[in-house]
């Protein structure tokens, strides 16, 4: 791929997952390999100026400001990991820095001197500061030694946490904070020893994905991340020439703007977007039976604008779900059986089943009250506690003394195997039972499973068991509904209880602790289900069914899309990664 087909895929490259922030770090990477701008013979040798630096370093000595160091080991070209272009020299970065003097201080005194305290947590991953400053004393006499110059470079020594990874993070001190600031003593303050070596060129070094990946080789040997001035001295860089250190700033500064614009204009899009999509799915939502099926044409109408983005799908799909339980998805006819039949009929069974012992009497549910009802019902449609036409049941609770009763193990379903709608059987575990319990909590075809809690995703979760394992039990924490009737339609519960307004009583019911919340077998037989007649929920489920395998494949889409600027991606990086090709003309792009 050439320079110029670059440029003209910029913008697709940015639409990619991450697109934006992976073009940062290629345009980094050729930064700091001399491939982003064109190397000039007229340039002073990067050879001379590092003379110039070891000299200022000598000075430095010599006067007293800073210690002599151990000398470096000799670097060998191979130890940089690319190919240094004309005028180039390989060194050690411990050859133009030097790590100046770690602060500790003390809580704020009128004794001390205060100063803002740069921490960890003031250096974003992009190698800008952010948040507030922390302020600390200090005697005096040391302050001046700590104060922060400009050019100085701020780099994380530790994050403190294995799976918070920060160390190499690096900032550089400009105007408005020389003078101003010190360094905590987690932070490595770095100098140079010559203004001759540019620090915004340092700076963008230490932030480009070479940095990273020898820091991430670095310190991950260390429980918690920990890089060391003695091991980042060390590094093997490639040294530009001073004049080229200019011009490789000033275009990664000029590109990374060209991102700056880019990515707001992606948020603008989607804040748009979204908004749209918003009003579009409330006007859905909107007692007007006219004013929805507006909505929907509108919907309908602008699907590639409004649902590029997987979170609106998602959005698409809960409204689906709400439009289908409030009855509004399907037209209405007259000529079904009225509702009040079929609960008759669910009556009159369960009155058999008791006489039979094939079903426990249990306590009779409170009748529904006005507060009950999640809104205006249909003509035709009744509300019946969930309850009242199923089945409700525990599971196997685990860790019980099975000591003298014959056991065997079976497999047996976790809140993990249920999910909103369908049930994830790729990891099936075992239990131990007395033999003589496996009627008990053998699950049968049909029957629905409902999740007890944990987090607030996971309270009333429901799919449905299609007999995928023989003899497959649940566990205490999913319970089993089994349905009284076939008539009643177990597509139509499952679609309810998924449905916002059946996860809106869920919630409301539910036990709430910190990030934690759970029903119990009461208040899910309390749960108020609207029911329609047959024939309209088979229009209903049938309507869902569709709407769901559109929103299937929108999703598809996306995903294809996705894939494909992740390809386009990857081909741009494997081919600068291989070849010498430069890209100013990104300049135009």
């Amino acid at each position: 791929m050439s320079p110029e087909s670059f440029a003209e895929h910029f913008h697709i490259l940015a639409d990619a997952p991450n697109g934006v922030q992976k073009l940062r770090e290629m345009i980094l990477q050729l930064a700091v390999q001399g491939r982003l701008v064109s190397q000039d013979p007229k340039d002073e040798p990067a050879s001379v100026l590092l003379e110039k630096v070891r000299a200022e370093k000598e000075k430095l000595i010599k006067e007293g400001k800073i210690r002599k160091q151990k000398p470096l080991p000799r670097i060998d070209p191979d130890e940089v990991p690319y190919k240094l272009p004309e005028g180039w020299v390989a060194i050690r970065l411990g050859e133009l820095l030097y790590n100046g003097k770690a602060s500790y201080g003390q809580n704020p005194n009128p004794e001390l001197v205060n100063a803002k305290v740069v921490k960890v947590s003031n250096i974003s991953n992009d190698g800008f500061f952010q948040g507030q400053f922390a302020n600390r004393g200090y005697a005096p006499s040391e302050i001046s030694e700590l104060l922060v110059n400009g050019g100085d470079l701020l780099v994380v020594k530790s994050s403190g946490s294995a799976q918070n990874v920060r160390s190499g993070k690096t900032a550089l001190c400009g105007g408005e904070e020389a003078g101003d600031v010190v360094a905590s003593n987690f932070v490595m303050r770095l100098q140079r020893f010559s203004n001759e070596v540019v620090a915004t060129f340092l700076w963008r070094l230490l932030n480009s994905p070479i940095s990273r990946k020898f820091v991430e080789e670095t310190v991950k040997t260390f429980t918690y991340p920990n890089l060391k001035w003695s091991d980042l001295s060390q590094w093997g860089i490639g040294l530009p020439p001073g004049e080229e250190q200019k011009r490789i700033v000033a275009k990664v500064d000029q590109l990374m703007g060209l991102c700056d614009e880019l990515e707001a204009r992606h948020q603008d899009r989607a804040e748009k977007r979204m908004t749209l999509n918003k009003a579009c799915l409330k006007a859905l939502a909107a007692p007007d039976g006219d004013s929805a099926e507006t909505a929907w044409q509108r919907i309908s109408k602008n699907f590639d604008l409004l649902y590029d983005c997987p979170e609106n799908v998602s959005a698409l799909r809960q409204a689906i779900l709400q439009l289908a339980v409030q009855g509004r998805l399907v037209p209405q006819d007259p000529k079904d059986e009225p509702v009040s039949v079929l609960l008759e009929k669910i009556r009159a069974e369960k009155e058999n089943l008791i006489k039979e012992g094939r079903l426990r009497k249990q306590k009779p549910l409170a009748p529904i009250q006005p507060d009950e009802v999640p809104y205006e019902l249909p003509e035709g449609w009744e509300l019946v506690r969930l309850g009242n036409v199923t089945e409700i049941v525990g599971g196997v609770t685990k860790g019980r003394k099975l000591t003298g009763k014959t056991t065997a193990f079976f497999p047996y379903l976790r809140v993990a195997n249920v999910q909103r709608g369908y049930l994830d059987l790729a990891e099936i575990k075992e239990i131990e039972i007395p033999v003589d319990e496996l009627l008990k909590y053998r699950l049968e075809p049909g029957d629905l499973l409902i999740t007890e809690g944990g987090d607030w995703d996971k309270v009333g979760r429901t799919a449905i068991w299609n007999g995928e394992v023989e003899n497959c039990l649940h566990q205490n924490h999913v319970f089993r509904a089994r349905l009284i009737m076939d008539d009643v339609s177990r597509q139509w519960l499952v679609l309810f209880v998924n449905s916002p307004t059946g996860r809106s009583y869920f919630e409301g019911a539910s036990k709430q602790t910190t990030n934690l919340a759970s029903i119990n077998m009461t208040q899910l037989r309390h749960c108020p289900i609207p029911i329609p007649s047959l024939a309209e929920r088979e229009r209903i489920v049938g309507k869902v069914d569709q709407l769901m395998a559109l929103c299937d494949e929108l999703e598809d889409k996306l995903t294809q899309s996705q894939s494909a600027a992740e390809t386009l991606m990857g081909a741009v990086v494997n081919q600068f990664a291989t070849s010498r090709a430069r890209i100013s003309a990104l300049t135009a792009a």
